[in-house]
């Protein structure tokens, strides 16, 4: 079947079991989606009279940022908490712009982080010091609007040899399997789908070929199984037992994650910011969810969710599961908006 553009449509996201390929690693503890309900459509509505939302656990509510007494009424009226905030949604975009014309170099990272109401510049040990003075310059010529942050490892995108899904030599995570009528695929990295075309099991077993792929700029891929391979409705917790996913969405700064990759297993923590910018050494990817979940080469493509809900496909990041880290996700919405699939 081509593959082509629809609507997204709600069902079940997977990846794949432990029989065919380790897709994916599941914390233990219950990962609470945050309820956004009415607010997601207000802060797409208010653009840049807002400068982000974000999931007080403490309040249990969405806080919205914003700058004045009339969008705090709007805000208000949906039963979500206004914050008033220094910096203005358009201010932190026309500096998250300049970011892009002047410090787009291999190692850097930037997104808005709504909490604190600043753009916060990542930069990994990588990069030189000539870059570093460039960039300091930069940041600091927008005052207390952005901030500097080192990582204290590269920021890469994972990947290594080993178990899960291969090709090329390589090795990655499946993200969710996915559905277009009669025709089953896969998501996964498409950082992972450059690499070959024949995608295998450790075992050498084909599972299916690349119908599509987007890196950089985007970071995802899809894979048409081959006919007679097993596709389960479910996420591997590699602990015997099975996550049902029942649909798929966006995430929110503050919210409780999950990722399920095939180097380091089940992982937790949190999303941090949203629509973030990467400049990996292979090429620039925009539009990340970053959160404070770990993860390490041979997990990308895996799966991060929430609950019974799909939200991205590993990326890269920083760090790794001993020491720590951060770790960058494509938001899934877009790639099953793209090839018209749909989880189940």
């Amino acid at each position: 079947m081509r593959l082509t553009r629809s609507r997204l449509r709600r069902a079940v996201v997977i990846a794949a079991g432990t029989a065919l390929v380790a897709g994916s690693f599941l914390t233990p503890s219950p990962a609470q989606a945050a309820p956004i309900g009415s607010t997601d459509a207000l802060v797409e509505q208010l653009g840049l009279a807002t400068a982000g939302a974000y999931w007080d656990a403490q309040l249990g509510k969405m806080v919205v940022t914003v700058t004045d007494a009339n969008t705090a009424k709007s805000v208000e009226s949906t039963g979500a908490v206004a914050r008033k905030v220094k910096h203005s949604g358009a201010e932190l975009a026309r500096i998250t712009a300049t970011l892009g014309a002047k410090v787009s170099v291999p190692g850097t990272a930037w997104a808005v982080d709504p909490v604190a109401n600043q753009v916060v510049v990542s930069i990994d040990p990588t990069v030189t010091a000539e870059h570093v003075k460039t960039i300091e310059a930069t940041v600091a010529s927008f005052g207390s609007a952005a901030k500097i942050e080192r990582l204290p490892g590269e920021l890469r995108s994972t990947i290594s040899g080993g178990q899960a899904i291969y090709s090329g030599g390589s090795r990655c995570s499946l993200g969710f399997n996915v559905v277009s009528g009669s025709t089953y695929y896969f998501l996964t990295a498409g950082h992972c789908t450059n690499i070959g075309s024949t995608w295998t099991t450790s075992g050498g077993s084909v599972l299916g070929t690349r119908a599509g792929t987007s890196f950089p700029g985007n970071d995802y891929g899809i894979v048409r199984y081959a006919s007679g391979v097993a596709h389960p409705g479910n996420v591997s917790l590699y602990n015997g037992s099975f996550q049902d996913i029942t649909s798929a969405g966006n995430a929110t700064v503050g919210q409780s994650v999950r990722r399920s990759g095939s180097t380091t297993g089940v992982r937790s923590g949190s999303v941090t910011q949203l629509n973030a910018t990467v400049t990996y050494s292979q090429g620039q990817v925009s539009g990340l969810i970053r959160t404070t979940v770990c993860a390490e080469p041979g997990d990308s493509g895996g799966s991060l969710f929430a609950g019974s809900v799909a939200l991205g496909l590993t990326s890269g990041g920083s760090g790794n599961c001993s020491s720590g880290g951060v770790t960058y996700f494509q938001p899934v919405t877009e790639p099953l908006s793209v090839y018209g699939v749909s989880v189940y």
